[in-house]
């Protein structure tokens, strides 16, 4: 049986988990949700209520012995679950810093992000004050650039981008006009990517009964 994948197409974390699973080459079954109207079956599934969610099934290794299922409901343990089944691009070949990085990204960057993106949400915080914040953060990684943060294509690329890319969407002409050229550069790349293209098609949202979707196809 195929691990069942729930997602959203736009949410970030669904992203990224989504691009270590292409990259694995690891088949899912691939159940796209809409978060205002939850099946009961993902509500079932996950223990947050929230996307990205992957329940492993239990799988036969031998006959009378099979595996225990799982769920994993965190994006980055789903990244980790599927490279670590398979990284034919070496993904986790990354210095011991970049879970550092990646972390900071989680914690800081994502609190500026959400109080710049979502401000009505926070009426206590000052936008102007978290985009100089995520800007300090960015300005560093731009710095840090070459081609790819360690220079080559690694899980602190891919876990982090998705974010870049929200936060850039915001306000696109000013996130332009920042002194980021190897951070711009990197993240254009990303979207004109086939990779981003293969995370981002679209498909209609799951429901008891459905024909199942696979991913990547």
């Amino acid at each position: 049986m195929l691990p069942i994948f729930y997602s959203f197409r736009r949410c970030p974390y669904a992203m990224r988990a989504r691009l270590a699973i292409a990259s694995s080459g690891i088949r899912v079954e691939l159940r796209e949700i809409l978060l205002r109207d939850k099946p009961q079956a993902f509500l079932d599934t996950s223990p947050s209520g929230t996307v990205p969610c992957l329940s492993v099934q239990p799988v036969s290794v031998q006959p009378g012995l099979v595996t225990d299922a799982r769920v994993i409901d965190e994006s980055l343990d789903i990244m980790l679950w599927a490279l670590n089944h398979a990284d034919p691009q070496g993904w986790l070949n990354m210095p011991p810093d970049g879970h550092a990085l990646i972390a900071r990204v989680d914690g800081e960057f994502k609190t500026a992000l959400d109080r710049t993106k979502y401000a009505t949400r926070y009426p206590d915080e000052d936008p102007q004050e978290h985009r100089a914040i995520a800007a300090g953060f960015l300005g560093e990684l731009d710095q840090q650039i070459d081609g790819y943060i360690y220079g080559k294509p690694t899980l602190a690329d891919f876990a982090t981008l998705p974010f870049i890319r929200q936060f850039a969407f915001i306000d696109k002409p000013w996130f332009d006009a920042q002194p980021w050229p190897k951070l711009q550069a990197w993240l254009t790349a990303f979207l004109d990517s086939a990779a981003f293209a293969q995370i981002m098609s679209k498909y209609p949202p799951w429901q008891s009964g459905d024909a199942p979707l696979y991913f990547p196809e």
